[in-house]
């Protein structure tokens, strides 16, 4: 549970450092309000799309970036999130392969489940 409260905080903080950016982002380049760059960056960021209509090129190169940006964060908060719980997961069914010769190493003495052979 501790692991899962610690990667729920790393990724609710890779979401706000994000966020901030497209906020000031939005704010400094296209120079929307407070108000409409925190909605248009929270818009990317939730795969919504954008609110706004950006005028200028700059503009919508940041938009274009952080855009690509936001697709990598959702990936990577999403992999921050499952990782604790495949991890467990994993642990429960005792998924790993037996090394020949009855091997010793990390987890010696666990409980070992060998894993189906392909019969050809």
């Amino acid at each position: 549970m501790r692991r899962l409260g610690i990667h729920g905080l790393a990724a609710a903080a890779i979401v706000a450092v994000s966020l901030t950016l497209g906020i000031l982002g939005y704010h400094f380049v296209a120079g929307l309000s407070w108000i409409d760059a925190l909605l248009n960056a929270s818009m990317i960021l939730t795969g919504m799309g954008p609110v706004d209509m950006l005028r200028s090129d700059t503009a919508k190169l940041f938009a274009s970036f952080y855009a690509l940006f936001s697709g990598v964060v959702f990936l990577v908060t999403a992999s921050i999130l499952v990782a604790p719980i495949a991890h467990r997961l994993l642990h429960r069914l005792h998924l790993e392969e037996e090394e020949e010769g009855g091997g010793g190493g990390v987890g010696q003495g666990a409980r070992r489940t060998r894993l189906p052979t392909r019969k050809s």
